[in-house]
């Protein structure tokens, strides 16, 4: 089986905490999520987790969402938030992770958020969805495609990318589900909309370029986007399952800027502007109208533009930024 965990944690603090509660690291570590983290939290321990490690991760759960946010933000960040008065980016991300607006937890469900995107910008924008069943069946897994991408819908990382399913089989994927679907993601970084959403599994087309490879992840924060056009900063993600992952950040005018975003390293030189940059940006700008933040990941293979996810909290208000002023000067971007 041909797989590909996803790299959508940008620095999430969910990967870190779920090491710590004795999920095993997999071979994968993606380069955005700080150490020592997870690039796959979801797996089963290889090693046996000592009964005080048990201990100390059952006193965690007891602690109030605040005081849990504040010690992992100085964890990862190495300053405590300042949660009354937030005035860095991440301190105001902490913000919304506890007292999420309503509007958050559909938009945040990765099944949900379909008919929300295909009001928006149409149904064209939507990776094709092969099946959301009820439960996963061998008869689902029988009527899959040969390639597939099978996901969750309630939180970061659920994903397992299927390029032959006759190297792969049902009870692989069936108990890679049972795993996804025991995980409360609440629970990993206390972001609060993620606390009612109903877990589910499903799969979609397996998006491809013309070569053959997953497209680039382009990660398009929208500050203002409520108040008129948005101030736009997109961090694209490239070769994100090879050797030679980075992430590199971008104006509008595909200026490439001297900043790091969780832990991608910066590409010596920039990528060539995309054909279909306007179409990606007005993408996004209709995505973000609503909002006073939000990031709209799209990817767009080919002069195609698709939705990925709308992420209202990215990095659980734990995510690094190299040099660290910009956590404070996109801190004032963020009403």
């Amino acid at each position: 089986m041909t797989t590909i965990k996803s790299a959508q944690y940008d620095g999430d603090a969910a990967a870190s905490v779920a090491r710590h509660k004795g999920v095993a690291l997999s071979g994968d570590m993606p380069v955005d999520v700080p150490p020592p983290v997870l690039a796959d939290p979801y797996r089963l321990p290889e090693h046996p987790v000592s009964t005080i490690r048990r201990l100390k991760e059952a006193a965690k759960s007891f602690l109030p969402d605040s005081l849990f946010l504040s010690l992992l933000h100085h964890k990862c960040i190495g300053r405590y938030p300042n949660l009354r008065r937030p005035a860095t980016f991440n301190e105001k991300i902490l913000q919304r992770s506890l007292r999420p607006d309503p509007r958050y937890i559909g938009l945040t469900d990765k099944l949900l958020v379909r008919e929300y995107i295909a009001s928006k910008i149409g149904a064209k924008h939507l990776i094709p969805l092969i099946a959301a069943p009820d439960v996963f069946t061998r008869e689902v897994f029988d009527a899959l495609p040969s390639a597939f991408v099978m996901k969750a819908n309630h939180g970061s990382s659920f994903v397992e990318v299927v390029r032959n399913k006759s190297e792969t089989s049902f009870d692989e994927l069936q108990r890679r589900a049972e795993q996804w679907l025991a995980i409360d993601f609440y629970s990993i970084a206390r972001e609060r909309h993620y606390r009612t959403i109903e877990p589910r599994i499903f799969f979609e087309h397996l998006l491809l370029d013309a070569r053959g490879q997953i497209p680039a992840d382009f990660k398009v924060h929208c500050f203002g986007g409520r108040q008129g056009p948005p101030i736009i900063y997109i961090l694209v993600i490239s070769d994100r399952f090879g050797n030679a992952t980075h992430g590199d950040v971008y104006d509008i005018n595909w200026n490439h800027l001297d900043v790091e975003i969780g832990f991608y390293k910066r590409s010596a030189a920039p990528a060539p502007r995309p054909a279909n940059l306007e179409a990606v940006l007005d993408t996004a700008i209709a995505l973000s109208e609503d909002f006073d933040y939000v990031r709209v990941d799209l990817y767009a293979p080919d002069n195609l533009v698709y939705f990925g996810e709308l992420t209202f909290t990215p990095g659980a208000g734990v995510l690094p930024f190299t040099p660290d002023r910009i956590d404070y000067e996109w801190g004032k971007l963020l009403a």
